[in-house]
């Protein structure tokens, strides 16, 4: 059984462009989802967890999502500062490399919502999954069956022993949540100014050392309005039948 990651990294700066007109006024992190801001979802999950410490990247409408972290007590909220030049989301961890320790660090997108069920808590599963020995990144895939707000074809397929590799036919069976646990060491393997994650993947899928855990609940993805739309009535019945 892995260690519970003790910081995690919030990508909090892109544009959300796929989400407009909503995103005209406010950053997309903070946009609501039943009364709740997207990242609020992710640092509620962390803080419950147990993570001390989320570094949260800004860059579009930046000021609106320092003044937003401002008032929360756990975890502690670091920031890096994108404004200059939006990095993505490899580049993004890179700037923030300093803040981050030596030591596994969750990471997450803020476009998407996880809701446990009876299945096991996500942050819970990929730390027990976590083997520092033998992986440099461990991301959560949810099967494509229980995704919502997600047109796509999958991204990932998965051997029996875990290792995972980007989609190479027609179709793949999961879909990345978001949610990972990464090294600080692979990030060191990337290059400077922006770049995606994908290329700390490929470099630790060629040494065999990417992994996914397939999460048991379902995963909303917010990624435009419709799947706020969707996300909304899902969780608006998730909560209706909580309460009976």
């Amino acid at each position: 059984m892995g260690t519970m990651p003790h910081t995690a990294m919030v990508l909090a700066a892109g544009l959300g462009t796929r989400m407009r007109p909503l995103t005209d006024d406010r950053p997309k992190p903070l946009i609501e989802v039943s009364g709740k801001a997207l990242m609020d979802y992710a640092l509620d999950r962390f803080a419950e967890a147990g993570v001390k410490r989320a570094v949260v990247n800004v860059h579009y409408l930046a000021d609106q999502v320092e003044a937003h972290v401002k008032a929360r007590i756990a975890p502690e909220v670091v920031i890096s500062d994108e404004r200059d030049l939006l990095l993505e989301t490899g580049g993004g961890l890179k700037k923030a490399r300093g803040s981050l320790g030596d030591d596994p660090v969750f990471c997450t997108n803020t476009d998407a919502i996880m809701i446990d069920g009876g299945a096991e808590e996500a942050c819970a599963l990929l730390s027990e999954a976590w083997n520092g020995k033998t992986m440099d990144a461990l991301l959560l895939l949810a099967p494509i069956g229980r995704a919502s707000g997600y047109d796509g074809r999958g991204d990932f397929d998965r051997s029996a022993d875990g290792r995972i590799a980007l989609r190479s036919g027609e179709t793949a069976p999961y879909v990345f949540t978001g949610l990972q646990i990464i090294s600080p060491a692979l990030v060191d393997e990337g290059p400077e100014g922006p770049f995606s994650t994908r290329k700390l993947w490929d470099i630790a899928a060629a040494g065999g050392r990417l992994y996914g855990a397939v999460y048991g609940g379902d995963w909303l993805h917010v990624g435009d309005p419709q799947g706020l739309k969707d996300a909304e009535a899902i969780l608006s019945k998730a909560n209706r039948a909580g309460r009976r």
